[in-house]
Formats: structure tokens, sequence, C-alpha cells
């Protein structure tokens, strides 16, 4: 279960202190609104929210997606990141995490309270990498010249956008991109609209998949179908709080893409869906380069059972 590290929990905890103004359950609910309106948050009332109900999930979702990549290229060591739209700098503390090696971070985004946000929490952590991170308030379709790095993740940032401009977007990201490029989008139907245009977009300019596709033909998912994953995260008693929850864990759901500039071996077949078992079998959703199938795996093939039910969501089969 995914929890976000000690000196991030402990910034987010001083920022509170010195910044909680009014119920979280208040202003959780209140920035659920700005967000269903397309609006982002534009001050600490809202920050405070955000760090509490979303930032934990978002974290998730990045430590997922690394650990993916990590898995398909064990090789990748990048030294630079662009944290693009990076909101409180969740996703760079999430790749600190995974890429110790990274020595330079970039937070770049339109909304500078966001962005000093970023550098308040980025101050106390315990990497130099986010200690001395540097910040460009920018937009993400029309980036710097001097916004570019290795490793290159785009959090929730698309979602801030029209749909239309999603392919746009997902260009200037990968013209920003030395080598691998994370897109991550809410797991709903609009935010995988918007990761597969980035894949046709992403594809044209010549870039190779990493995950979670195991093959570069069109896309196979139709509506009201759609792709994505899960992971569990846990909730602290502030995020319990602020959402009135009475469980003590959360299930993100998010859709995302990896690409690079270099080939992976692109093999198997993604697990679409939580795994159906029974008294008698085992089935698994799945995509590959023949499209979507069905995989089924009786009970009475002992070894080949005992093999994938040790498979989830999300993973390889």
């Amino acid at each position: 279960m995914s929890a976000i590290p000690q000196d991030l929990k402990a910034a987010i905890d001083r920022y509170l202190a010195e910044n909680d103004a009014g119920s979280l359950v208040e202003k959780t609910q209140r920035m659920s609104e700005r967000y269903r309106q397309g609006r982002g948050s534009d001050s600490a009332v809202e920050f405070g929210a955000y760090l509490v109900a979303r930032l934990p999930a978002t974290y998730a979702a990045v430590e997922f997606c690394l650990a993916e990549l990590a898995g398909r290229r064990p090789q990748f060591s990048p030294q630079t990141l662009l944290d693009a739209g990076s909101g409180p700098g969740t996703a760079s503390w999430a790749a600190i995490s995974a890429y110790q090696g990274i020595s330079a971070v970039t937070f770049l985004d339109n909304n500078l309270p966001f962005l000093n946000l970023a550098g308040n929490l980025a101050a106390q952590g315990g990497h130099s990498a986010l200690r001395g991170a540097r910040a460009l308030n920018a937009d993400l379709s029309n980036l710097p010249g001097d916004a570019s790095a290795e490793l290159v993740i785009a959090a929730y940032a698309l979602a801030e956008l029209p749909l239309a401009k999603a392919a746009q977007t997902a260009v200037a990201l990968w013209k920003a991109c030395e080598n691998t490029l994370l897109v991550i989008e809410p797991g709903t139907p609009q935010g995988f609209a918007r990761i597969r245009d980035a894949r046709v977009a992403l594809l044209a300019e010549g870039a190779h998949l990493i995950a979670p596709c195991t093959h570069v033909n069109s896309c196979p998912m139709q509506l009201p179908d759609w792709c994505h994953f899960s992971v569990r995260l846990a909730r602290s008693r502030e995020h319990m709080h602020a959402k009135k929850a009475t469980v003590p864990f959360e299930d993100e759901k998010f859709s995302y893409l990896i690409a690079a500039r270099q080939p992976g071996a692109l093999e198997g077949a993604r697990i679409l869906s939580p795994p159906a078992e029974s008294k008698a079998d085992m089935k698994f959703k799945l995509c590959a380069g023949n499209g979507l199938t069905q995989q089924t795996i009786a009970r009475r093939d002992r070894a080949e059972y005992k093999r994938v039910r040790k498979l989830g969501w999300g993973g390889l089969f």
C-alpha cells in the first residue's frame, strides 16, 4: 500500500499548521467543486485541501507508473527531471524516491502560487535535488527552450486543458523529453481520451511505447469501456477527516502512458481489470497486439493456475 515519504509528510504538516484556515472538510468540498468546474486551486485554503486529499493519490499513481517503468527499463537511470504541470511538486517527490541519482529537478507550472508551494515543500526535502529545484512559470503547450530533461512527467496536467489540446501538448512535452516521458491522467473516460490522443500523437512523432501498451497497433478500446488502472494508498487521519471516510485506505484510478526515445521490448498482454476468480477457473481481460481478449485458466491446470494467481490488474500476462 502506497504512502508518501516522511519528509514530505512533515513538510505538509508544517504547511497546514501555518496556513490551515477553517475546516478541512469544507476546504475539500470547495476544491472538489472548483475541479468539477474545470478550475484549479489558487489560494491557501484550497492548497491545504489539495495537500491532504489529492497529493497522496497523485503520489501513489506516479509511484505505480515509475515502478512499471523500472521493471520494463531497469537500465534507465535519469539524472534530470522535468515535472511538467508540477502543482506542489508531487511527481518530483515520487521520482526522487524511485531514482536517487536525479541531480536536477525543474518544476514547471502556469500557476505561480502552486510553484511557490512546490518550492516551499521541496526546501524541506531530504534530497539535494529537491531542495535546489528550479521553478519555471510557463504553460505546457508553450514550453521554454530550456525546459528539457531525461525524464519528463506530466501527472494530471492535461486534465487542466481542453481535450482538443491533448495531442498538441503531448508533442510539446515530447520535444522537451531527452529520454522518457510519463503522462498520467484521471482514470475516467475523459482522462483516457486524453491519453489515447497523446498515444496517437507520440507514435506519429516516432516515440517508442513502454507501458501500459504492449503493441503499437490502434487502441482497440471502445466506449463505454476505457483503459485505466488502480493503486491503493493509505489514508492519513487528516485525509479520512477531510473526506469523511470510514476506511483507512483509498483506491486511486488513473490512466497512463510511458514513451521513450529508445525502443523497449513490447511483449505479453496487459491485464485491464481485476481477474475474476471462480470455483472452476480464473478469467483475465487482456489487451495485446491482436486486440482485446479474455484468457481463462482452469483450476485443474494446477501449475499454470498457481502462476497466474499472482497476477493482478495492471500487470503483464
